[in-house]
């Protein structure tokens, strides 16, 4: 199985290792329970360096990416982020990715771990002839930095203004090498950052991250808690919630997809859909009692099967089990009763709303009195526009 450059560092802390599309990642550290507390009420550090990086840059770039991905790249300011799908003539989602923009005709794609090379396939089959491709993945990390406490402990420990990086903002730290950067993203509902580094900053950052996680009820992350903090904010997970068989559109994912654009791949597919009108669609729901919702498990209605879930989890914030997962149109209407079963037993479950669980969006002001001896960037060094993505584009 591959590693990432933190293994040693997973070992170290004692964490229970898992197989995860060939790579051998840390499932969880203490417990998921006591991991996913601590991200909603402090701070977490997860190794996210399974990811694939690749760059697309060029005269062609914007050009090569909008005909490539639902959403209308051109939007996207420099120094901004696009959450967005890339599909399939048949209007199938390929994968799920964040497009960063990191200079006039630079773009940065996260790419799914799975992914890693199927993606850069495509992407290299479809690529304009003024664009390069290249991916950069080998000797670098990621690093995500989840909760309320992350943007005052990364200001006093990098010693930049990341407090004042927007929601879905990107900015260069450059004395950490070239491509090295900052993000505020995320994967959990909770405020966030990544940091895309080489794997010797990301070793030295990790210790130094945890060193002050731990210090604040914090610590290191495993996928465990990972997905179950995705699924209280509602965040699809590609392979489980959609892929090639599903459309955007399926998903509630509509809107990524800036229909007013002349063409992308995929496009026509979408329209015929929406003109027939949709046989399933993406609902969650919850449970007053009962067990976790599995992945494959019926949803019913009136004794008939009308579903069935992807996802599910029991929420430590909510302190409910919680499900998704697609239903016929006629039954994702919020406050709609479904009846989920599970071995054989039949529980009651109502359509909710998504997202479960929303973070209140809370200023951030600089910290004082966190060290960790680890003061690379200067404040001036972290560059932070100003500009923002239209709403549409900020999921």
């Amino acid at each position: 199985m591959k590693r990432t450059a933190l293994y040693q560092h997973h070992r170290a802390l004692g964490a229970k290792m898992t197989d995860f599309h060939g790579w051998e990642m840390p499932l969880y550290y203490t417990s998921i329970l006591e991991e996913h507390k601590a991200v909603r009420q402090a701070l977490g550090i997860f190794d996210i360096s399974h990811m694939g990086q690749v760059l697309v840059t060029g005269d062609g770039a914007l050009a090569m990416l909008n005909r490539l991905l639902v959403s209308d790249i051109s939007q996207v300011a420099e120094g901004r982020a696009c959450y967005t799908l890339m599909l399939n003539e048949q209007g199938g989602i390929l994968d799920d990715l964040i497009v960063y923009r990191i200079g006039s005709d630079d773009y940065l794609v996260i790419i799914n771990c799975a992914n890693r090379q199927s993606d850069f396939d495509w992407l290299q089959a479809h690529r304009h002839p003024q664009a390069t491709v290249t991916s950069i993945s080998e000797g670098r990390s990621m690093l995500a930095i989840q909760g309320p406490l992350a943007a005052r402990v990364l200001e006093n420990l990098l010693d930049a203004r990341v407090s004042s990086l927007g929601r879905f903002g990107i900015a260069p730290i450059r004395t950490m090498g070239p491509e090295s950067c900052i993000a505020r993203t995320g994967y959990t509902g909770s405020d966030g950052f990544e940091l895309f580094v080489s794997d010797y900053h990301a070793q030295r950052l990790w210790d130094a991250i945890l060193e002050v996680a731990t210090a604040r009820s914090g610590g290191a992350i495993g996928l465990g808690a990972r997905d179950t903090l995705r699924v209280e904010a509602a965040l699809r997970l590609y392979g489980t919630d959609m892929d090639t068989t599903t459309s955007p559109l399926e998903a509630g994912l509509g809107w990524t997809v800036a229909m007013n654009k002349t063409e992308f791949i995929g496009k026509p597919a979408l329209v015929q859909q929406k003109q027939r009108g949709l046989v399933r669609q993406f609902v969650g729901f919850e449970l007053a009692q009962g067990p976790i919702p599995r992945s494959g498990c019926e949803l019913k209605a009136n004794d008939r099967k009308i579903g069935q879930v992807t996802s599910g989890t029991f929420s430590p914030t909510m302190n409910k089990p919680l499900g998704m997962g697609y239903v016929e149109p006629d039954f994702a209407k919020p406050g709609t009763t479904l009846t989920l079963t599970v071995r054989a037993q039949t529980y009651p479950a109502t359509v909710v709303k998504l997202p479960f669980w929303k973070a209140q969006s809370l200023p951030v002001s600089p910290a004082s009195g966190v060290s960790s001896g680890y003061r690379s960037a200067k404040a001036s060094d972290a560059d932070v526009p100003s500009r923002c993505c239209p709403p549409a584009i900020e999921g």
